[in-house]
């Protein structure tokens, strides 16, 4: 059974006249990585926000790990966070950033700045301070802050903003790590649903401060699934000829008698000379299905 560990109700959030949430309610379940996913000022920052604490809702209720209200507070503890920029001390080490981080949180095992330091891959930078960092260490340095008290609800806003391919891959595999190895669950915001997609299990989509899709990665292949549509005046014909010379039952026949075919995508040409020696008659033959920018698109209604 799934375990649910963060439930928003309608929260809404206004500044002065400013509606910038409005109605927000998602679910996020145990062990999963959520792509949170809007363009520029679409809302995904005042929601993470929202969550952690660090704003109020103008109206609505935050559920965090059962509990609600007051009681929040102390369950937010189980939370780590990388908002907009890391928190660094430039002129400190990564060590000697965490050691500071560690200290103001109040922990004892100092052990476990060298673990993390191990984990998102910076153990090796030893005196070099935190100004001569690249975009990507610093990026590392500040999740290796967030887990500082090993939460199990990691959110993570934008951080592959601004990094060369080489950083968006090194913070991309450590936030599928720290899923797999570390079972924590993971809220990354993005307008890069193409990265995303390499890494998230679900996806969260909100425009102008509403949320417009929740929608699982199973479900955004199946509606983002190319084939080819083919259109005949006799599918019953087409659908036998699929199956003894082609050797295919992964196709659907269409309530308007046309037939998708989700085989042979990159094979036109050989499923046409097939149809056209055993006497099948089409009237149409296309290639169909949406681009993830395209389905991202259309979800919010943009051109």
């Amino acid at each position: 059974m799934a375990n649910t560990i963060l439930k928003t109700e309608n929260i809404s959030k206004k500044y002065g006249s400013n509606q910038v949430l409005s109605n927000v309610s998602i679910t996020l379940e145990n062990g999963k990585i959520y792509g949170l996913i809007g363009v520029n000022g679409a809302g995904k920052t005042t929601l993470m926000r929202q969550i952690l604490g660090l704003s109020v809702p103008t109206s609505g209720e935050i559920e965090l790990f059962g509990k609600r209200g007051k009681a929040i507070s102390k369950e937010r503890s189980r939370l780590g966070c990388l908002i907009e920029s890391p928190g660094l001390v430039l002129n400190l080490t990564a060590k000697q950033n965490l050691h500071l981080h560690r200290v103001m949180h109040g922990i004892a095992d100092a052990d476990v700045e060298d673990r993390l330091l191990e984990m998102v891959g910076l153990s090796g930078t030893g005196k070099k301070k935190a100004k001569d960092f690249s975009l990507g260490m610093k990026q590392r340095l500040g999740i290796a802050i967030a887990l500082l008290t090993n939460p199990e609800l990691v959110i993570l806003d934008e951080p592959i903003n601004g990094l060369d391919p080489i950083g968006v891959v090194e913070i991309r595999e450590l936030i599928k790590k720290l899923c797999d190895e570390k079972g924590m669950t993971i809220l990354i915001s993005s307008h890069n649903l193409p990265e995303l997609y390499q890494c998230a299990t679900d996806y969260i989509i909100i425009d102008h401060g509403e949320i417009k899709e929740q929608i699982t990665l199973e479900e955004l292949e199946e509606k983002c699934k190319h084939y080819l549509r083919i259109e005949t005046p006799d599918a019953a014909k087409l659908a036998e000829v699929l199956e003894s010379k082609l050797g295919t039952t992964n196709f659907k026949v269409m309530p308007d008698g046309s037939v998708q075919l989700f085989d042979f995508t990159d094979e036109k040409e050989k499923v046409t000379d097939v149809l056209f020696e055993n006497g099948v008659k089409t009237t149409g033959f296309s290639l169909m299905g949406e681009t993830l920018e395209n389905y991202f698109i259309s979800a919010v209604g943009h051109k």
